[in-house]
């Protein structure tokens, strides 16, 4: 049994990495969209089971639309807690690889989720590893057995990842995947997801706001200086702060 699981904290307060890009409610609306993606995606893999992570009503009523189970957590701990509840709820119901990818990942295909599966299913104990674009976080893991190791979430967790599983003796295997690779934390992922993802509900929806002409142009820097003149030249780098 190969299950996946995303974990989801609340919609409200989500990418307050985007504060000075996107209002509250632009913020919210763009998460639930990459939620649906996400689901999309993983719905549509060979895969036993899909779950998310998560305490918000709103996030299972997503995940119901989709026909995923909810694992409900009795507080909203964070990303690793999430991944960690997953884990021990994988190995107690007996699955043999474990997948976990974040809510933020729209581009992603239910091919790249197959391909992740694939490599652990090939022998055991294995870890395959998928960085973000950027090298620093970690955007995809798969897992045999499910508790093979702990996982570790916020940068840089990818080279966090390596070095604890070969400190356990695991061989680390590293997949690049382009879609599965982009999270959207900043202005340049936007940008991105502008460019790559017209397929994608995320995409579309973007494309329609006004924003998007100003990033195509080139001009949301200006824009991010007029509301945060403190940070000057430094503004478009406070929205690509370190993550939530």
């Amino acid at each position: 049994m190969i299950v996946a699981a995303v974990p989801v904290k609340d919609l409200a307060n989500a990418k307050q990495r985007l504060v000075l890009v996107l209002e509250p409610e632009e913020r919210a609306e763009l998460a639930r969209a990459m939620l649906r993606d996400v689901l999309r995606a993983l719905t549509g893999a060979r895969l036993d089971h899909v779950w998310v992570v998560t305490r918000e009503a709103g996030v299972t009523a997503i995940a119901r639309e989709f026909g995923v189970e909810t694992l409900s957590e009795a507080e909203n701990r964070g990303h690793t807690a999430a991944v960690a509840l997953a884990q021990t709820t994988a190995a107690e119901r007996g699955a043999r690889a474990f997948l976990t990818v974040p809510g933020d990942v729209p581009c992603v295909s239910a091919g790249e989720i197959e391909a992740l599966g694939a490599l652990v299913a090939e022998r055991a104990p294995a870890v395959v590893l998928v960085p973000s674009r950027s090298g620093l976080g970690t955007n995809g893991v798969a897992l045999t057995p499910p508790a093979a190791m702990p996982l570790t979430f916020g940068e840089p967790s990818f080279d966090n990842h390596l070095a604890a599983a070969r400190r356990r003796g695991l061989a680390p295997r590293v997949l690049s995947l382009a879609g599965l690779g982009l999270d959207v934390d900043s202005a340049d992922d936007l940008r991105a997801l502008l460019r790559e993802g017209a397929h994608t509900e995320s995409g579309r929806l973007l494309a329609r706001w006004p924003i998007a002409a100003r990033l195509a142009a080139g001009g949301l820097e200006r824009r991010l200086r007029r509301r945060n003149p403190v940070l000057g030249e430094a503004s478009e780098g406070a929205a690509q702060a370190p993550s939530d």
